[in-house]
């Protein structure tokens, strides 16, 4: 299967547009009884598909209709979607097997990511290793017999495997010798990091002016790290200067740790890093300026909370998805964030969203899933409860901070929050209604009463990433799926995370939370540190 096209396809399940092709010939037998056949031989391969390994979605088979003829099939996915949206593809094909196919001796149906075929004929190898064949076949079927070698076959073998061998162990020792010396310099390397981005390095004096001394009147606002300025360079350009605070906590590492970061990436839904300055004791962050500042001044503010509309929303949301996706799985760097949440959404003059602060992001090799923190890092409530618990983050742990901002954009309620008789705990407010069916109570007023699909799908949505179960919880790349493909059908959501009935549990869970990680209940991180 070829394809290219201008935009983004990998990892996104498309069933549109979907194409068939029938045989001219009509069944000569029993169309009950081929279509019986052919609808076992079909289930059967779509299963076997999905069950096998995810990089090789793909069945055939070869089976008996009659005495003198066989049926073949084949069913195949791309290997960049998942096990479940292959089944859910490959399903929908076949669907259209009665009417496009139906009464005809072979079909085919052929969408961007997957297909489906059958034919009287063979129009694959049918050696026996590769084509499961049927249960008569395979039951009179004898193993084969090894012949005999005769010397002269024997010494031409033994002279084909050492003029192999000797080749392949040389270039095992090239290999184990480059990442040897790979190893023992990683450490300089990873010292001398900071070096290689002296072209973002600005002076000290170049921001001070630009910030006019780092007046209070160009406080912009207030986080962990320190205060953050706006600031006009010389040439016009607005910026915004985050200033480490000698009181902090966060430091060197952390400092260190957003430079290398941002400075090798790039996409519209991540935070520009312009520059950076590190002269004696100061420590600044040289970022754009965003001019509507941080989601939070918006979703959680009833005066300008009425900007937001649900298409703003809407937009909102799918561009903290596609941010998350670039980090987990796009870039060059595969990062978990571990500390996302409203007011780390910056947004831009057009409302589109970009997510800041890497502080505290935790940088995986391409190959590893988990990994566990010695000491947490983050923000209560938004913070996944294997993280939180037993100090254990991967990519889902960014999953369930992102179903944590969904309930918060359309609900327009913080995670923690008074309803007017006691405190609630968002995402068991959200479980709660949702499983009574009292949607319209989540969603937030100024979106009306009369809610679109759109609004219920991405509630949904939330609830799926919010799952105690790691395992149940959506990648990434699934939930842009299900943003952008209104189609696909959603997973009943299971039991979320710290699910709390009272604002007794809630307290007490709280209390208990600050003294195992030291956390807290409000909008400010709290950052243990950790070796990295």
């Amino acid at each position: 299967m070829v394809r290219y096209a201008n935009r983004a396809i990998f990892s996104y399940m498309e069933q549109r547009p979907r194409g068939s092709a029938q045989s001219p010939t009509a069944t000569r037998s029993d169309s009950g009884e081929f279509n019986r056949i052919l609808g076992d031989l079909m289930d059967r391969l779509v299963t076997r598909a999905v069950s096998g390994s995810p990089q090789d979605m793909f069945a055939i088979e070869e089976v008996k209709v009659t005495d003198f003829r066989n049926l073949y099939g084949l069913v195949q996915c791309t290997p960049d979607i998942s096990q479940h949206f292959c089944n859910v593809c490959l399903r929908n094909a076949l669907g259209d097997i009665p009417t496009c196919c139906g009464g005809r001796e072979g079909g085919r149906v052929l969408a961007p990511s997957c297909t489906i075929r059958y034919e009287s004929g063979p129009f694959f190898e049918t050696n026996g290793t590769t084509v499961p064949s049927s249960p008569a076949a395979t039951s009179s079927s004898q193993p084969p017999t090894n012949p005999t070698i005769p010397p002269e076959k024997r010494s031409k073998i033994s002279r084909i495997v050492l003029t192999t061998a000797v080749p392949t162990v040389i270039v095992v020792l090239i290999i184990l010798i480059w990442f040897i010396v790979r190893w023992n310099c990683k450490e300089k390397v990873e010292n001398d990091e900071i070096i290689s981005v002296e072209s973002l390095q600005f002076n000290f004096s170049t921001i001070k002016v630009a910030t006019n001394n780092f007046s209070n009147g160009n406080t912009l606002g207030r986080g962990g790290f320190g205060d953050v300025y706006k600031g006009v360079l010389s040439n016009g350009q607005e910026i915004a200067v985050k200033r480490l605070s000698k009181k902090t906590d966060q430091g060197e590492p952390e400092f260190k740790n957003e430079v290398l970061l941002l400075a090798k990436l790039q996409h519209r839904n991540l935070i520009r890093l312009l520059g950076f300055c590190l002269e004696g004791e100061e420590r600044l962050l040289i970022y754009e300026f965003l001019l509507n500042s941080s989601l939070d001044h918006f979703i959680f503010d009833p005066a300008n909370r009425v900007c937001l509309d649900w298409e703003r929303r809407h937009r909102i949301i799918k561009g903290i998805a596609r941010g998350l996706l670039y980090l987990h799985e796009d870039s060059r760097l595969r990062i978990v964030h571990c500390d996302l949440k409203a007011s780390n959404i910056l947004l831009d003059e057009d409302m589109n969203p970009k997510i800041s602060d890497f502080g505290m992001a935790r940088l995986f090799s391409m190959d590893e899933t988990h990994a566990n923190a010695s000491r947490i890092a983050g923000t209560y409530g938004y913070m996944a409860p294997e993280y939180a618990h037993q100090g254990h983050f991967s990519t889902k742990s960014d999953v369930y901070s992102f179903g944590v901002l969904i309930l918060e954009i359309v609900s327009g309620q913080k995670i923690c929050f008074d309803n007017g008789e006691e405190l609630e705990h968002l995402v068991t407010y959200a479980w709660r209604h949702w499983n009574e069916g009292r949607v319209v109570d989540i969603v937030d007023p100024i979106l009306g009463t009369n809610l679109r699909n759109e609004i219920i799908r991405c509630l949904h949505i939330g609830l799926l990433c919010v799952q105690e179960s790691v395992a149940n919880r959506p990648t990434m790349a699934l939930i842009v799926s299900m943003l952008n493909s209104y189609y696909l059908p959603l997973p009943s959501p299971s039991r979320p995370g710290f699910l709390l009935q009272s604002s007794t549990q809630i307290a007490g869970h709280s209390s208990q939370m600050r003294i195992s990680t030291q956390f807290t209940v409000n909008e400010v991180s709290i950052t243990d540190l950790y070796p990295r």
